[in-house]
Parts: structure tokens; C-alpha cells; sequence
């Protein structure tokens, strides 16, 4: 596991983020319902997301990232995400949370996926941080944060060898191999299966640096061409295109972390859970994790000088449904032509409220566990050095 992930990943997720919510606020502003019309207006717009990216590439909070750490837990990841979003006026439903952050992944994922070679990792988080960057132009003191948070990504990720960046997508993968939410957009342009798996191409060009395949050579002892023959390669491949820039401005190439949704309709961000992992995900990920108490407190000192707090008890700001389809108090509404299961509850609350030993033992583990285990705890340190600024 890289120890060297989680800048990358919380820059990409947060940039999908942006992308979702700059076109959800967008359409909302747009509507025909007369009753809706205008409740965004385009300054209100603009707040939420120069909060976002305030928040985001801030420099406390961009340095903490920066330390070499083990990656954050699904469920602490998804409270860090659901804090990031909030930071602003506005305030999303559960439901919409939840799409919202199946969106997120889901395109990360597929842009992971299709990654040509290790480096390019570098190339699809510029365009999203290129991206993020238009977004704010009219707000020099952000594009400033955002520039020297790309520097000191530049000057992380540029010495790493191959090795070393094929273990950090490697380990992204890992995070992300029980994922399969479908998603509109995906399954319109044929890239993804009913299944929520992606397709993958057997044609194209080929990473940087390689040649295309269909040809072996063999050379004696000293160096000299002997002996080729072709293969078929199984794929319509073609010669690698130019390198992309690693700098701070320039010409990425590829189009891989460019916004997807600048030009789409609402439909085109549903979803629909179809995998077992992925609905277990979202059940487990209604709180925040005890276990990650430690990461998610330091992470809300930096976001905004606050405890970890619990989603039904957030402070009150502008209440929204990002997707059409989405409830106003909160519920999970599928697609309309989603098949209906049987779903059997299981009231574990009550369960271990009526089991008066299991209460005990419960009991005996909460209190075990909010006692302090020495300095060996992760982000103990950091805490105590927050406290002493």
C-alpha cells in the first residue's frame, strides 16, 4: 500500500465534486418550474463553489494531506468528501450525498481504469486542478492557493519512479475494485456495462514511451537485429501520442479528469446501486467511523476549527436536491425502472437493547475505546500540535 495516495485521491474526488455540483446548480438555476427559477442565483453559485475550493486547497489543509500516511477508511473518506461539500451555504440531503459521492467515485474510478501508463496519474489530477482553476479566475487570492498546492504536488509526485506510482494507482484500485454503481452517463456512451463494470478498450494509442504490439525481435550476443516475426495483437492499436505537460500550465493530452458534465442533462447524472458491497457501503457509511476519530477531527480543525459532527445533527444552511429525483427528507429513490427485491430489516438496535448482556459487552468496548492508547494512536500527535497553535 503507497503511503503517498491520499493527496491524489482527495484532489480528484474533490474535483468530480466540483464538476457535479457546478452543473446540478446550474440546471437548478435553469429550470422551468417557476417556483424553483432563480433560488440559485449565479452569485450564490459562485459562493458555494470559491468556499469549496477555499476549503480544499487551503494551506493547512493541503500540507496535512501532503504527509506520507495509510489511506483513510471508505467510510472516513466519505465524511471527509461530505465535510468538504458542506463548508459553504449549502447543505445536501443524505440522498443526495449519496449520489452525489457515487458520481464521484465512479468517474475517478474510470479514469483510474483507463490511466495508459503510472505517470499519467499526475496528468489526470492537472486537469482536474486546471479545471478547478477556470472555475475561480475571478478570485486571484484562490488561484494563488491553487497554484502553490500544484506546486508542492509537482514536486511530490514528478521524482517518483514508475515503480512508486504504479503501486499509488495500484492501491486506488484496491479502494475502489467493489465499487460498481451504474451511472447514466457511462452506460449512454457505451463504457460501462448493466453490471456497473466498465468496458475496457483493446484499441487506441499506446502509452508514451512504448511501441505498438505485434512484432518480436530477437537479437544475438552483440546487439544486432537476427530474427522478427509479427503477432496478432488482438487490438486496433496505434503510435503513442505526445507527452502531456507536467507543469503548471500546459497541454495535458489527455482528456482523462476533464469535466464530463459541462454539457449534460440531469438524467445523465442518476445512478442505481447493483452490487451487494456497494449497498453494505452505504448503510455503513451514515455516521462517521469511530474507529476514524482521530484522522476526521484533525481533518475538521483544518476544514473549519470543528469537532466531527453527525449529518442529522448539522448546523442548518440551505437545504438542496441536487438530482430531480431525489426526496425532500432525504430518501434513496432508485430509477423508475428499477426490478423492486425483497429486503428482510434486521432492527439490530433493538436486538442489543433487549439482550442486556450484549448491551454490557458493548458498553465495556465504547468506553475501551474512548480511553487514550498512548502516543502510538494515529494523528494523536498532530492533535496535540493543532491544540499548542
Amino acid at each position: 500500500m503507497s503511503l503517498r495516495m491520499l493527496p491524489l485521491l482527495v484532489i480528484n474526488l474533490g474535483g468530480e465534486m466540483l464538476y457535479i455540483l457546478d452543473q446540478r446548480l446550474r440546471a437548478q438555476n435553469e429550470t422551468d418550474d417557476k417556483t424553483q427559477r432563480g433560488f440559485w442565483s449565479e452569485e450564490d453559485r459562485k459562493r458555494v463553489l470559491n468556499d469549496i475550493v477555499r476549503t480544499m486547497f487551503s494551506k493547512a489543509f493541503i500540507e496535512e494531506l501532503m504527509k506520507p500516511q495509510d489511506v483513510y477508511s471508505i467510510r472516513a473518506l466519505r465524511c471527509v468528501l461530505t465535510r468538504l461539500a458542506h463548508t459553504s451555504i449549502m447543505r445536501l440531503n443524505p440522498a443526495s450525498m449519496d449520489r452525489l459521492y457515487d458520481l464521484m467515485t465512479m468517474a475517478f474510478k474510470h479514469q483510474i481504469l483507463l490511466c495508459p501508463r503510472p505517470r499519467d496519474l499526475l496528468l489526470i489530477s492537472f486537469n482536474h486542478i486546471d479545471a478547478i482553476r477556470e472555475m475561480v479566475t475571478d478570485s486571484p487570492c484562490l488561484v494563488n492557493q491553487i497554484n502553490d498546492a500544484q506546486r508542492q504536488i509537482i514536486e511530490m509526485y514528478t521524482p517518483l519512479s514508475d515503480g512508486e506510482l504504479q503501486l499509488i494507482r495500484q492501491t486506488l484500485l484496491a479502494l475502489f475494485q467493489d465499487m460498481h454503481i451504474r451511472v447514466s452517463i457511462f452506460l449512454k456512451e457505451k463504457i460501462q456495462n448493466p453490471d456497473g463494470r466498465f468496458v475496457l478498450s483493446t484499441s487506441g494509442p499506446v502509452p508514451h514511451g512504448s511501441e505498438v504490439p505485434g512484432l518480436i525481435r530477437w537479437f544475438n550476443s552483440r546487439g544486432r537485429e537476427i530474427r522478427r516475426r509479427e503477432f496478432p495483437s488482438g487490438g486496433c492499436y496505434t503510435s503513442a501520442v505526445r507527452e502531456g505537460s507536467f507543469d503548471i500550465s500546459g497541454d495535458r493530452v489527455t482528456r482523462l479528469g476533464t469535466n464530463k458534465y459541462s454539457a449534460t442533462s440531469a438524467e445523465d447524472t442518476r445512478t442505481s446501486d447493483t452490487s451487494k458491497n456497494t449497498s453494505k457501503a452505504k448503510q455503513e457509511s451514515v455516521g462517521p467511523n469511530p474507529l476514524a476519530k482521530e484522522e476526521l477531527n484533525l481533518l475538521a480543525k483544518l476544514m473549519g476549527g470543528m469537532e466531527v459532527w453527525s449529518l442529522a445533527h448539522a448546523d442548518t444552511g440551505i437545504r438542496v436536491n441536487l438530482f430531480p429525483t431525489d426526496e425532500d427528507e432525504g430518501g434513496i429513490s432508485e430509477g423508475a425502472d428499477e426490478p423492486s427485491f425483497g429486503v428482510i430489516n434486521i432492527q439490530a438496535t433493538k436486538d442489543h437493547q433487549a439482550d442486556t448482556e450484549l448491551t454490557r459487552i458493548a458498553a465495556e468496548f465504547a468506553e475501551q475505546q474512548d480511553q487514550p492508547e498512548g502516543p502510538s494512536n494515529k494523528g494523536d500527535d498532530l492533535l496535540a500540535m493543532m491544540d499548542e497553535l
